[in-house]
């Protein structure tokens, strides 16, 4: 059983990556059911193509309640393991659930909880520090850093493969969160019609849960820029092969892009991401621009104008962002899992 929420607040980032770990534990035949609260149109048939069942949280994410609800669907389904991914989701839950007798794994991303009682916390970021979780149960393993870090199934078929960097770079892929409620992909296509290149070929990905995609069409008709709009897309790793950079934002799309070594000029859309795009700009991974609301439209247009310029410095983001992402962390949390499971 996996409980994750979405929407257009928080976004699908929590979901999705609830999802890849999905994926790898149904190949390893187990059957999954995810508990949310509500999901849209797009995310339900994304899950129900997985072969993955939906049900459906009443109660307020995190309380009392929702633990309860949580516990009593997991035994009906006789299910082994629960899953929590959800800042909403604190100590108390966790201990709530492993007194119902269940093993638990839980989505960590920076060290928001008090005490974790789980059998495992997973925090798959980037400079991950076992000290945020001094106060756990001894029981309490930890899988942290990027070689937890969790692909969809989408990506698997791409380990190895070595993208090649073009003299000229023109191929430009915009990707900024599942939801994007601040609409900044609005800014970052108003940024781009400033780069004085006609031959930029733009395409721009917006997720299901986006509440601005029609304002997103009414613009993109006005401008001159070739740009392309998309939305709720399922070939992530092809769309990303075929650029040459990207602009993305903070979240977990960073490891998919670092996989698929794309160099990328990144907009932090949330507070949770602030830590991680600052890691990966020292690294020299990304660009980190900063806080959306403090970065400009020509800050945007000059960063991404010097990155198509510079073959070099895309040859070098490219090279050390695969070296941090081998595509197997999936894998590895499920044998973790299936250590626990079959002792």
């Amino acid at each position: 059983m996996i409980r994750a929420d979405a929407s257009s607040q928080i976004g699908t980032g929590h979901v999705m990556r609830c999802l890849a770990l999905a994926q790898a534990l149904q190949a390893s035949d187990f059957a999954v059911t995810f508990l949310m609260m509500g999901a849209t149109s797009p995310l339900e048939e994304r899950l129900a193509t997985n072969d993955i069942r939906i049900k459906y949280a009443l109660a307020k994410p995190g309380s009392f309640e929702d633990a309860k609800q949580t516990i009593h669907l997991t035994q009906q389904l006789q299910a082994e393991w629960i899953i929590v991914d959800g800042y909403q989701f604190g100590a108390q839950y966790q201990k709530i659930l492993k007194q119902a007798g269940l093993k638990v794994l839980f989505f960590d991303d920076y060290g928001h909880v008090q005490h974790y009682c789980a059998d495992i916390v997973l925090n798959q970021n980037l400079g991950a520090n076992p000290d945020w979780y001094r106060h756990r149960e001894s029981y309490t393993q930890l899988l942290l850093g990027c070689s937890y870090t969790l692909l969809r199934k989408e990506f698997w078929s791409w380990r190895g493969w070595q993208r090649e960097i073009l003299p000229v770079a023109k191929k430009i892929l915009v990707t900024l969160g599942g939801s994007d409620p601040d609409n900044v992909t609005l800014k970052a296509i108003h940024a781009l019609q400033q780069i004085k290149n006609t031959e930029l070929d733009i395409l721009v990905v917006v997720g299901g849960t986006n509440p601005h995609y029609v304002q997103l069409q009414e613009a993109v008709q006005t401008m001159t820029l070739n740009l392309r709009l998309v939305k709720n897309v399922a070939n992530m790793p092809e769309l990303m092969a075929w650029a040459d950079l990207a602009i993305a934002a903070g979240g977990s799309t960073n490891w998919e892009l670092a996989f698929m070594g794309l160099p990328t000029v990144v907009i932090t859309l949330a507070d949770n991401q602030r830590d991680i795009a600052q890691k990966l700009d020292q690294l020299g991974v990304v660009i980190n621009l900063g806080w959306h609301l403090d970065v400009t439209e020509g800050a945007i247009a000059q960063a991404v104008s010097h990155l198509l310029q510079n073959s070099q410095q895309q040859q070098a983001m490219s090279q050390k962002a695969q070296q941090l992402i081998d595509g197997k962390g999936s894998q590895r949390v499920v044998k973790a899992m299936q250590r626990l499971t079959f002792p």
